[in-house]
């Protein structure tokens, strides 16, 4: 099972009804917001551990900061997350292009900016979790960490629906997240909206 799949199994039932309360939507958006979150921040995290510099630097984050134990308590996270370290964890995957993520996204899904905002902040520190389980149970050095994000990355631009998310996130080739061509190119519609 790849790590996308393990997310969205973890972020369902009761998990969902919580993170859509959260977000003043209900089940059936915040299904289909989470769904376009994760890849785009599995994306980032790919193309962050890439670069080996990143790799190992994420490895010692993972190492220091996510054992995992958050995926035991999300009820309780999940009544705030905004006391977590979702906010930074996003401004170091996406630094100045976060609004621009936020708003394409959340056009995408039907959410407003904060919403995305919001959901993305609240997903970050979930999906270190379970790379940090992971980590932890398969004892992943930097370079077996960036393998797996590496094939992430690669099954989100090129299977299911979330194909169509990989080739948008990067339409230009430049390597950078081009969230703005989301909206316009209707992925929402991928999504079930």
């Amino acid at each position: 099972m790849s790590l996308i799949d393990t997310l969205q199994q973890q972020l369902s039932g009761p998990v969902l009804d919580q993170i859509g309360h959260s977000l003043g939507t209900d089940r059936a958006k915040a299904s289909t917001a989470v769904a376009a979150a994760l890849p785009v921040l599995l994306g980032a995290l790919g193309r962050n551990a890439a670069d080996p510099r990143g790799a190992d630097a994420l490895h010692q984050a993972i190492a220091r900061d996510h054992d995992g134990g958050l995926l035991d308590s999300l009820g309780p996270f999940l009544q705030a997350p905004e006391s977590g370290a979702g906010a930074g964890i996003l401004k170091h995957l996406l630094g100045a292009r976060q609004p621009r993520v936020e708003s394409g996204l959340g056009q995408a899904v039907g959410l407003d900016q904060n919403q995305m905002g919001k959901l993305l902040m609240t997903l970050a520190p979930i999906v270190l979790a379970a790379l940090g389980k992971a980590q932890r149970k398969d004892g992943l050095d930097a370079s077996a960490l960036s393998s797996i994000l590496g094939a992430e990355r690669q099954k989100v631009e090129t299977q299911g629906p979330a194909g169509l998310l990989g080739a948008l996130l990067d339409s230009d080739g430049d390597g950078d997240v081009d969230l703005a061509d989301i909206a316009r190119k209707g992925l929402g519609g991928l999504f079930g909206r």
